[in-house]
């Protein structure tokens, strides 16, 4: 029998029944960001404790557009995503999280500048895709998902799913001359 794998259809943090709490954010060089993290299950209570905070944590920082598992110092497939209001976004699904998330279709390379909260005085122009197609889980129902999505959130998910595979965004700039001290705006 086959799965049929679907959107979000709805689903929001409050479907994980549990309030997030608010982590610590490490930062580079600690050794959790350049380890690839582990597949998880996605029904799991630790799992689904872990989706709530990293929700709670990127909702407490300010341009925080999305934050995985390994940046809160846990060595697992995990993020949350949400672009809303980012005046780069066009396609918004709003926040989520996935679990085991995986890349099945990219194009429309571009180079953009990104930044990471890990990696806190520094940006970088970054090649990714314009066009994507993610296939994950969804924590607590355990439901996959397949998002299609492009512009700034198939940034923001392709920097995620790199975080849970142990790479920042250094590790795909072109070189040196790609990388720039962050501005800091009062």
């Amino acid at each position: 029998m086959t799965t049929q794998i679907t959107g979000l259809d709805g689903w929001t943090p409050e479907a994980l029944g549990v309030p997030g709490e608010v982590r610590p954010v490490v930062a580079a060089p600690h050794t959790v960001l350049s380890r690839a993290g582990g597949e998880v299950d996605a029904t799991s209570d630790e799992v689904v404790r872990l989706a709530a905070d990293l929700v709670a944590t990127m909702r407490v920082s300010p341009g925080c557009v999305g934050l995985a598992a390994p940046q809160i110092g846990i060595g697992a497939q995990v993020f949350a995503v949400d672009v809303t209001g980012h005046p780069k976004s066009a396609t918004v699904h709003g926040t989520f999280v996935l679990c085991n998330a995986r890349v099945v279709e990219a194009s429309r390379w571009k180079a953009g500048r990104e930044g990471c909260m890990s990696v806190p005085d520094l940006t970088g122009d970054v090649k990714r895709a314009g066009r994507l197609v993610v296939e994950g889980v969804l924590p607590g129902t355990g439901r996959p998902v397949r998002l299609a999505t492009d512009g700034f959130e198939a940034r923001a998910l392709q920097h995620e799913i790199d975080h849970c595979a142990g790479l920042l965004f250094l590790d795909r700039v072109a070189g040196a001359h790609a990388i720039y001290q962050r501005k800091v705006y009062l």
